[in-house]
């Protein structure tokens, strides 16, 4: 029986040794595949394996545990970078293994790691097991330095191919892993770690991005790792430290007692050590890289960072340390900035962490109130939710505050809604208020209501800001949607808080904003215009709301109304609230009467007021009734609406009558509104009601320019509706169509009339300006609907319309008129109620329409409107682009009106020369010319250049005989407008043009009138100047690394780099280079401070090192000379290593340190301070 259990374990213990024998010859890389081979092979031919009985009986009753253990084998023949590179679920059970074999072999199983930390990194380097102890770590790493800069490196890092995708988090998980396994031993032996970290920390600091890169990964993987150890050890300690005060109170001395000292010693001198581990990571790796040229490098220091001060605060949580995170506060990088502010936000969320934080709070506070506002939305959001921590340990006063309200009506919505977040939480909640002890009372809704609305009194003047507010706070706040509380304190039933009108106005434009919030509608417009999508989990949320909505304001609707149906600025928020009810629940509910007082109110309400909103509040509530009620509510709300078109029609009529009757012009100009925003929404019979528009319109054409208007608009909408029932119906009638002839005449004489109206001193003289504009706009909107396009090749031929060229010029100059008034005119115009509607905008919107639909010829209108690109600001600006892009859709050949443009432009600075303007009017024309030309030729780039360039020659040559129509006068059109064309033609063109500019002026005395032809000679030489630089432009191009097109076959390249790994602009990664024997120093931005700053050196045809003398600007420095040198700067060390280039200033004390530079001499030179 003992025989055959010392069988047993002989043979596990040889299946052991053979698996570890296998997987370390695997695993070291200086060993050939013959040593793996040879390792597989012996432990194959194992004779207990295939022999012994006992081994046999032992694995049977564990099937699992062997099958399991069977695919160890792949494993084994797989090298550390190998399982890395792979999906990582065999990293622990090889980790294992090696901390197995290390502890048998140091050796080998030290340069396995050694040589997957170099793989890691991209490299294929090997140390040698027999001169480990002997290799510097500083030669390492030139050699691999030196691997980088042959571009023999591969970036598993950064690489974008699949098997790679997961090799960070397995690297990260393969360090973690293997503290975790040698907690219990080799991580102490100071050795293993000791020689790991010198090797990552001397790679954190080298100039290949990439290698800094993975070592700082790891080296921040390892502090992490400690950092769970450490926990663990001092869990640990803290036991043994009870118990050992547990066993003193029971006796003074034992060797219980000496076994508890010993060990609380031990564990005690463990955490010593692995806290200076991470010390010596913190101050070789860290403080370097946090400030790396690479923001993820940065980043992913500032993360560890905070996880360390979070997760282990005995050691970290100190001003030594904390100051990282609030210089980074500043890092230009919006990722760092947030890396930053999120593990502060983790800090002051723990509250023992807030007393030690107290002096870093003070120094860094008024940055962390800065970032709010950061030019990064999500660095500014989470820099608001930092502020919240803050206000809730009390550590910021509100008076610093007051800069944050504002970004409540801020443009980025996510900035907006952070903001409401923390007033909800601060202002109306009161959550960080340690004084507010009652809960219970000020936690109604009531009360937060009223909190809401003394926020809401700051933004009374402007009713828009308040819904920008409510829309930020709405998320947060629960009484915004407590429906019967906010009635109740508008109905002033039981008031807490006594309402102003001021309080009562905000509070119903509450209650309305609110509602559509409930209901799924965007209360803010979104600044990407895109459409809401919601599922159904919403969409069942929002029906719910409505019926809510619905059954709360019921029986109280109807009262709030009539409360509030005389006060203008709450009535149309609260008519609108109907428009989200869900009406059949007034059947339901029995409550059909309520519903049949709504409506008998909104039409009260509608004949009450003559304000915009007012009115469409009412006709859209009235429109929602009649198409969504059902059955006998439905008729009702049909029956109120036709009584209202009635009732308006009737009281039109009247006003006409007293009007005419010599009476006040107010009630028609009310129904007149009443009548046009009904007619906006639905068509309205008005009878015999048009021709008494004429008669009337004839009689005011001096009179009320409002009424006017209004009259024009009615007429227009009638007609309008007119054709639309016309082409919308099946059959046509032939009186119907003549009847919208008639209609159509009349308008069109009523509004030529104004065009025909005589102007003074250019201005629009007897008509205002809101009388301008609307005639611009229907008259374009009328040509537009009738347009000959539109009735081609139907019965309805003869509704076709086409203004001749005469009426449009009238058309435009009107235009004209209306685009150059003053902003200061524009801005008396604001207080009107349709102000949108009657601007420069919306004149050049109904002029570009009718030359974009073809409903007048570019030829009549295109060149004029194009003519105003530059004059008028960003927003005309972007009207004529997009005009200018639909008519190169339909026309590729523009030149004759981007031509005639430019005749006018510069025609109109010629009438200012002409008017003897001053220098400011005529040199704002005259730049007018030229940004119109600048503005104009851009469009002609790139490849555009040569397919449109029988385009860009018309332009030009046309253009040359503009100018020479009236020489020398319009010598000036050649120079502002001509010449920017010129530039976009081949060189062989640029010489046509100068030779034909050159015949025109033969036999003419440019001499007699200097001054007129200067613009002439200054054309000629810019022409010869663009074709001389033309003509050598393959050249330059050459020189400058742009790729020309060569004919036969391409040169070779020579001195082909490889991949380029190096960081142009890190102050601390540096490497040398091979420079010339000659070259010349330029002093230029060397200033001798920290961090060092860089000094360009270039080639120079003539040495300037002779006799081992450098001379540099200043004065002479004594200099040891190496014509081939390469060298590394270890930051860790301090010191530069390998062969130095070095010249000294003996009498300052002062050196240059040349770094690198490449085959050309471009070199860079490193200041610093003996």
């Amino acid at each position: 029986m003992e025989e055959a259990e010392t069988s047993t374990r002989r043979s596990k213990r040889t299946r052991a040794q053979a698996q570890a024998a296998a997987v370390a010859s695997a695993g070291r890389p200086a060993a050939g595949a013959e040593n793996r081979e040879k390792a597989v092979d012996e432990a194959g031919r194992s004779p207990e394996r295939e022999e012994s009985p006992d081994d046999f009986q032992e694995l049977r009753p564990q099937p699992k545990r062997n099958r399991t253990a069977e695919p160890a084998d792949p494993k084994a023949n797989q090298s550390l970078i190998e399982v890395i590179k792979g999906n990582g679920r065999h990293i622990p059970q090889v980790v294992k293994l090696w901390v197995e074999r290390y502890e048998k072999n140091p050796k080998p199983a030290m340069v396995e790691i050694l040589t997957m930390l170099f793989e890691a990194c991209g490299a294929q380097y090997y140390l040698k097991e027999e001169f480990l102890d002997e290799t510097d770590v500083d030669d390492v790493v030139v050699a691999l330095v030196s691997l980088a800069k042959q571009g023999e490196v591969e970036d598993y890092q950064n690489s974008k191919r699949k098997e790679f995708k997961n090799f960070q988090d397995n690297l990260l998980t393969f360090w973690n892993n293997l503290v975790s396994e040698c907690q219990n031993g080799p991580l102490f032996d100071q050795v293993l770690f000791d020689k790991c970290m010198d090797y990552i920390i001397a790679l954190s600091c080298t100039p290949p991005r990439v290698y800094r890169q993975v070592a700082s990964l790891m080296g921040l993987q390892l502090v992490t790792s400690f950092i769970t150890v450490a926990k663990a050890l001092g869990a640990q300690r803290e036991t043994t430290q009870r118990q050992l005060n547990a066993e003193k109170k029971k006796r003074a001395d034992g060797p219980r007692l000496e076994s508890l000292n010993k060990r609380l010693s031990a564990t005690h001198e463990k955490i010593t050590m692995i806290e200076e581990m991470m010390r010596k990571i913190f101050t070789g790796l860290f403080v370097h890289r946090y400030r790396d040229i690479d923001p993820n490098i940065r980043m992913s220091c500032i993360e560890s960072l905070g996880v360390w001060i979070l997760s282990y605060p005995s050691l970290f949580l100190q001003d030594l340390y904390l100051k990282y995170l609030g210089w980074t506060l500043n890092d230009k990088n919006a990722g760092v900035r947030k890396a930053s502010v999120i593990a502060l936000q983790n800090l002051y969320e723990v509250d023992d962490n807030v007393p030690t934080l107290g002096l870093f709070t003070e120094r860094f506070s008024n940055r962390m109130i800065e970032l709010a506002d950061d030019i990064d939305v999500s660095v500014a959001v989470c820099g608001i939710g930092l502020l919240k921590q803050l206000l809730r340990h009390q550590l910021l006063p509100d008076d610093d505050l007051g800069p944050l309200y504002d970004l409540l009506i801020d443009e980025p919505p996510e900035i907006r809604h952070a903001i409401g977040a923390l007033v909800y939480d601060h202002l109306i909640a009161q959550k960080f208020n340690s004084q507010s002890g009652s809960k219970g009372s000020d936690d109604t809704s009531e009360v937060h209501l009223g909190r809401m609305l003394q926020i809401l009194r700051e933004f009374s003047t402007d009713p828009i800001l308040i819904i920008y507010v409510i829309d930020d706070v709405w998320e947060y706040m629960k009484a915004m949607k407590d429906w019967k509380c906010i009635i109740s304190m508008l109905l002033d039933e039981n008031p807490v808080i006594e309402l102003t009108d001021e309080d009562g106005t905000n509070l119903v434009r509450l209650l309305s904003a609110s509602v559509k919030k409930a209901v799924g509608e965007r209360i803010v417009p979104a600044t990407d215009n895109r459409k809401q999508y919601y599922n159904k989990a919403h969409k069942e949320s929002f029906e719910n709301n409505r019926r809510d909505i619905t059954v709360a304001m019921m029986k109280s609707y109807p009262q709030l109304l009539r409360k509030f149906m005389a006060d203008k600025a709450k009535i149309p928020s609260l008519i609108e609230i109907i428009v989200h009810m869900k009406l059949e629940l007034y059947s339901l509910k029995r409550q059909e009467q309520s519903f049949k007082s709504i409506l008998k109110l909104v039409k009260e309400a509608f004949f009450k007021h003559g304000e915009k909103d007012a009115l469409r509040s009412c006709v859209k509530a009235m429109n929602y009734c009649s198409a969504e009620s059902q059955g006998e509510l439905q008729d009702f709300a049909r029956n109120q609406l036709k009584e209202l078109e009635d009732e308006l029609i009737a009281k039109v009529k009247s006003a006409i009558k007293e009007v005419e009757d010599g009476d006040d012009e107010y009630s028609l100009l009310v129904n007149l509104k009443r009548l046009y925003e009904l007619q906006l929404s639905r068509a309205v019979s008005v009878g015999s009601l048009y021709e008494d528009f004429v008669r009337i319109l004839s009689s005011l054409r001096s009179g009320n320019a409002e009424v006017v208007s209004l009259l024009l608009l009615n007429m227009y909408l009638h007609m309008a509706w007119s054709l639309h029932s016309i082409v919308s119906s099946e059959t046509v009638s032939r009186d119907s169509v003549t009847s919208l002839l008639h209609m159509r005449n009349v308008l069109f004489e009523q509004l030529e009339y104004f065009l025909n109206t005589p102007s003074a001193d250019g201005e629009v003289g007897k008509l205002g300006n809101q009388l301008a504009c609307r005639v611009c706009t229907i008259l374009a909107e009328s040509w537009f609907l009738f347009r000959k396009t539109n009735f081609s090749s139907t019965n309805l031929e003869n509704l076709g319309y086409f203004p001749d060229a005469s009426l449009c010029q009238k058309f435009w100059k009107l235009c004209e008129q209306q685009l150059d008034i003053t902003d200061e005119t524009e801005d008396e115009d604001m207080d009107n109620e349709y102000v949108e509607e009657t601007n420069r905008d919306a004149v050049i919107i109904a002029a570009a329409k009718l030359v974009a639909s073809d409903t007048v010829s570019k030829d009549d209108l295109g060149s004029d409107i194009i003519s105003h690109y530059v004059m008028h600001g960003t927003g005309v600006a972007e009207i004529i682009k997009h005009l200018i892009t639909v008519l190169r859709k339909k026309d590729d050949d523009l030149s004759t009106t981007f031509l005639e443009a430019l005749k006018k432009a510069f025609q109109r600075h010629m009438r200012e020369l002409s008017r003897g303007s001053d220098e400011s009017v005529t040199g704002k024309s005259l730049q007018e010319c030229r940004d119109l030309a600048v503005r104009l030729s851009s469009m002609f780039v790139g490849a555009a250049r040569n397919k449109h360039r029988p385009e860009i020659l018309k332009i030009v040559k046309d253009g040359i005989e503009y100018a020479f129509l009236d020489a020398p006068k319009y010598m000036s059109f050649l120079e502002y407008s001509v010449l920017h064309f010129v530039s976009k033609l081949p060189a062989p063109d640029i010489m046509d043009v100068i030779k034909d500019v050159q015949n025109k002026t033969e036999g003419v005395n440019t001499e007699e009138n200097p001054s007129g032809w200067r613009p002439y000679h200054i054309f000629l030489e810019i022409l010869h100047e663009k074709y001389a630089k033309n003509e050598g432009l393959p050249v330059a191009e050459e020189k400058e690394g742009v790729s020309v097109r060569r004919r036969g076959r391409p040169r070779k390249q020579r001195n082909v780099q490889g991949k380029r790994l190096f960081d142009g602009h890190s102050s601390e990664a540096r490497v040398g280079c091979e420079i010339p024997v000659g070259f010349q120093m330029t002093q230029q931005h060397l200033e001798y401070k920290e961090p060092p700053t860089k000094l360009t050196v270039a080639t120079s045809a003539h040495p300037m090192v002779q006799m081992g003398v450098l001379t540099f600007g200043v004065g002479c420095w004594p200099l040891h000379f190496v014509d081939h040198f390469s060298f590394c700067y270890s930051k860790r060390a301090s010191m530069w290593l390998s062969n130095k280039l070095e010249a000294r200033d003996l009498s300052s004390g002062f050196n240059l340190l040349f770094s690198l530079g490449d085959a050309h001499g471009d070199c860079r030179c490193l200041g610093s301070r003996k």
